[in-house]
């Protein structure tokens, strides 16, 4: 694979600082300062036309004037003069900058007009750039400091891209502090060209960069955001510190960063499908990278503490349940073994108070017991400094057990004097160490919320499956008779005709117009009915007096239609009103009254929400949020986070709630989600659900036109399962195949292929011997992004099961406009025409992606494969670097 597209802008060779200067404190005085400290080995050329010399170095006027290649440029000079300065880069060869001015779109109109100038004249010369308005660049181990930051930054290995140049200079100088290196440190000011997602394609395959931090205001592009952390976050931690997480907040963010700031729930809720971890302060940001890059991970979310004083193991535990970590309960075998240990005044629970006068012995014996434990996930090691503590001795201990733990270890040495030592030394032995027990259990729920977000992260929900497919055809002429009447609230009718499309289970429901009609429908329905006003200018119906539960008998209805009629017309006289819905009341005793909805999020698009129903919603403030699609853990995980959750089961005289009906709404409306880009809102309140299924009782749903121009599923932040390029083919001798993307519930069947084929197709499509697909392997070709790559498998279908036939696949190379493929097909299936139709089917799908060129290597005595490639137009050359090895190509 070619290097990466932006490694000249973070890895460059060569660099021209425009503005460069002698005058104090300027910009580019700074810049150039810091690039001739820093070590940089590369030429270094300073272009300002009113100075021959800066720094004692040789000036130049212009980069014309410069007769050497230059990988980046660093502009520091007034905004106005940067779209010349842009094109005369492009004519020099020069395709990467980073642009400090300020300027541009933060000062108004004319700022807009010069950045627009910025955007064209780099288009032109294919120049990407980091700005403008931003602090710059910095690759220590490069001696890269392309910023007019006061100082450097020591190696590490945490790469930290920060929208806001002013906290990113808080932070260099937080963690100069605190001995916290870096492998990159990027600002990326507004953002004009470059952002999160390709800067995060970058740190991804950078092998110097083992975690990543990231400061958000606000991003642009949310399907290149959320997609960029979930690339990053499958290989490498990844902490997020997001700004505007209020009404204040986010206004404030969007006029710093032009940037459009979504709901803070919703994109706590992104950052969490995306395995990412979420920091509230700076300096979560590094306590979360602290505990993430060492060797532990959590596998669940039980803390045990051990502790020789009382008091700090209470600061644990109540800093444990404002976080939601349980304490874990000690067996009996444990506490047994314990009591043996420790003395007869021991805590005899968790937290394990060890007494005061502990020894290195006590403290070993109490850790391992607790490591040993079942039902301990993790363990917070705290000590005090008393009379009696010998700190080093005891920290010693810990780390040797901790060596040979497989459950996480964190340490708290309390106090200053006495225990800085042995905490700095815990430290350089890759053990966690904090000064506070808040600190370490928050700590502690970094690894817990890894553990967890990167179970979401793995989840790719696949199609419907055996179920009944809904009614998409059927739901959008519904919604474009709406739009084509000029109108974009739905009625009730309407919206439940949607909701039963794709077999959302409704109660009947009919719009009358006069007392009389309404009698004759509430005599064919069955008493008792309900009525509610028809209007598509009231959103709330109670709130207008608009709604009549209970209506027991005939006189009753003609009563409560002329009644409801005339308190909405006194309460909302400016309101349309096309008559009343009447509907029969659902009596179920043990109903639990729930809300599902649809939201689209200016930022992220389609949001579903959950959470308590009824009248009361507003007031209740229970619900969760999660991004579609969703298969059944992520619908699961949605519901348990909400406080209604707990009245689903067996409650007081209730029996347990239809589980199984209220997921299969979840999962039909997260379908509405993925296949209607018209729906903008959706209201399920009441959704009721009791022991014998779940009922739409009212439902609203907002609609109109979707932007034109969006591919595919556009609309959405994460794309779906891409059921589309599913068909059914027949090979030339009648069997009929199924080629489909693959999801993660094929792992199975293709671990099943790979264990059939042949040595020599196995190292045809390896080029390396393996008798199977490792764990990580496995999960790395099943579990994919198909908004960055594509994996098609030919399967067929039998009682029994699939059999995988063959599979092929392409992933993005980072120019972005091209991919790399693979294709192998069975050895008992060769022969077929199978691989051609693969191939056929892989490029379409990449077509449909706007790739523009199709690339791969293969064996030189791969004869089948070369063959294969050649019949569908590939380019055959044989690789200059390697004769045994023919590369292949064609324009899609």
């Amino acid at each position: 694979m070619a290097q990466h597209y932006l490694k000249q802008l973070f890895e460059p060779e060569s660099m021209a600082i425009f503005g460069a200067s002698d005058r104090p404190d300027s910009v580019g005085a700074l810049v150039f300062q810091n690039m001739l400290e820093g070590g940089f080995k590369g030429p270094v050329f300073p272009i300002n036309p009113k100075h021959e010399k800066v720094r004692g170095q040789k000036a130049y006027a212009s980069i014309d004037e410069v007769h050497q290649p230059v990988d980046l440029a660093v502009i520091a000079t007034p905004a106005p003069t940067v779209p010349n300065i842009i094109e005369a880069c492009g004519a020099h060869g020069i395709r990467r900058a980073v642009i400090l001015s300020a300027g541009f779109r933060e000062v108004g109109s004319k700022g807009r007009k010069l950045e627009q100038a910025v955007l064209e004249n780099a288009r032109r010369y294919g120049i990407r750039f980091l700005g403008p308005n931003c602090l710059g660049v910095m690759r220590p181990g490069l001696g890269v400091n392309a910023t007019f930051n006061k100082g450097g930054a020591k190696e590490g290995r945490l790469g930290l891209v920060s929208q806001s140049g002013a906290l990113c200079t808080a932070i260099l100088d937080w963690a100069a502090a605190n001995d916290v290196g870096f492998s990159t440190v990027i600002s990326t000011g507004i953002s004009a060209d470059l952002d999160f997602g390709e800067i995060l394609d970058y740190l991804v395959a950078d092998p110097k960069t083992n975690s990543i931090l990231l400061y958000i205001e606000g991003i642009h592009n949310s399907r290149s955001f959320v997609s960029g952390l979930r690339a990053a976050a499958r290989i490498k931690p990844v902490i997020a510190l997001k700004v505007g997480r209020h009404a204040a907040g986010s206004r404030a963010a969007e006029s710093h960063t032009g940037a459009l700031v979504g709901s803070d729930d919703v994109f706590d809720a992104a950052l969490r499908r995306a395995g990412v971890v979420r920091g509230m302060r700076i300096g979560h940001l590094f306590a979360a990278a602290q505990t993430l890059t060492s060797r532990f991970r959590a596998e669940g979310e039980r803390l045990a503490v051990v502790t020789n004083g009382g008091g700090p193991g209470v600061m644990a535990t109540d800093r444990a349940e404002d976080l939601g970590i349980p304490m874990a309960e000690l067996s009996e075998a444990s506490l047994g073994v314990l009591d043996q240990a420790l003395p007869g005044t021991w805590s005899h629970g968790n937290p394990v108070d060890v007494i005061g006068d502990a020894s290195v012995d006590r403290y070993v014996k109490a850790l391992e017991v607790c490591l040993a434990d079942r039902g301990v996930d993790g363990v917070l090691v705290i000590l005090t400094p008393q009379a009696m503590t010998r700190p080093m001795e005891v920290a010693e201990g810990v780390v040797e057990v901790a060596k040979k733990a497989k459950k996480p270890v964190l340490t708290c040495w309390m106090g200053q004097i006495q225990v800085s030592e042995s905490r700095e030394w815990m430290r350089r032995s890759g053990l966690p160490s904090f000064q506070t027990p808040e600190a370490a259990v928050e700590a502690f729920s970094y690894l817990t919320a890894y553990y967890r977000n990167q179970h979401l992260l793995l989840q790719t929900p696949g199609p419907v499956g055996r179920r009944r497919q809904p009614d998409v055809e059927g739901a959008r002429l519904i919604i474009e008779s709406a739009l084509a009447d000029g109108r974009n609230v739905l009625s009730e009718v309407e919206s439940k005709a949607i909701l039963g499309a794709f077999q959302v289970r409704t109660g009947p429901a009919v719009v009358v117009r006069s007392p009389g009609e309404a009698l004759i429908q509430a005599e064919s329905m069955g008493f008792p009915v309900a009525l509610k006003i028809n209007s598509r200018d009231i959103t709330h119906k109670s709130d207008a007096g608009g709604v009549r539960l209970g209506i027991s008998n005939a006189q009753g209805v003609r009563s409560a239609y002329n009644e409801l009629i005339n308190e909405v017309t006194r309460r909302r006289p400016e309101a349309r009103i096309d008559g009343v819905t009447i509907e029969p009341m659902e009596l179920r005793p043990n109903g639990r009254e729930l809300l599902v909805g649809l939201i689209t999020d200016p930022l992220f698009g389609p949001v579903i929400t959950f959470g308590s129903g009824g009248t009361a919603v507003e007031v209740m403030g229970d619900r969760a949020v999660t991004l579609p699609p969703l298969n059944h853990f992520l619908v699961a995980d949605l519901i348990r986070r909400t406080r209604v959750s707990k009245s689903l089961g067996a409650f007081r005289h209730m029996p347990p709630a239809d589980m199984q009906a209220l997921e299969s709404v979840l999962m039909r409306v997260s379908e509405m989600a993925c296949e209607l880009p018209w729906v903008r809102e959706l209201d399920i309140n009441p959704l009721i659900v009791d022991e014998n299924g779940a009922v739409a009782v009212d439902a609203r749903i907002v609609v109109d036109y979707p932007t034109v121009g969006q591919g595919p599923y556009g609309h959405m932040a994460i794309y779906p399962y891409p059921v589309h390029l599913m068909i059914h083919w027949q090979t030339p001798d009648g069997l009929d195949v199924v080629i489909r993307p693959i999801r993660p519930e094929d792992a199975e069947i293709e671990q099943a292929f790979v264990r059939r084929l042949s040595e020599r197709a196995k190292y045809f499509r390896f080029m390396q011997t393996l008798e199977e697909l490792t764990p990580a392997m496995l999960a790395r070709f099943t579990q994919i992004d198909y908004d960055r790559e594509m994996a098609l498998i030919a399967v067929l279908e039998e009682e029994k099961g699939e059999i995988q036939l063959g599979v092929c696949r392409y992933i993005i190379n980072p120019d972005g406009i091209s991919c790399e493929f693979a294709v192998v097909v069975a050895d008992e299936w060769q022969h077929r025409g199978i691989g051609h139709r693969l191939m056929v089917q892989l490029m379409e799908a990449a077509r449909e992606r706007g790739l523009k060129r199709m690339e791969g290597e293969v064996l030189a005595d791969n004869h089948e494969m070369l063959a294969l490639v050649r019949s569908v137009g590939f380019t055959v050359i044989t690789n200059e670097e390697d004769p045994k090895i023919k590369s292949v190509y064609r324009a899609l």
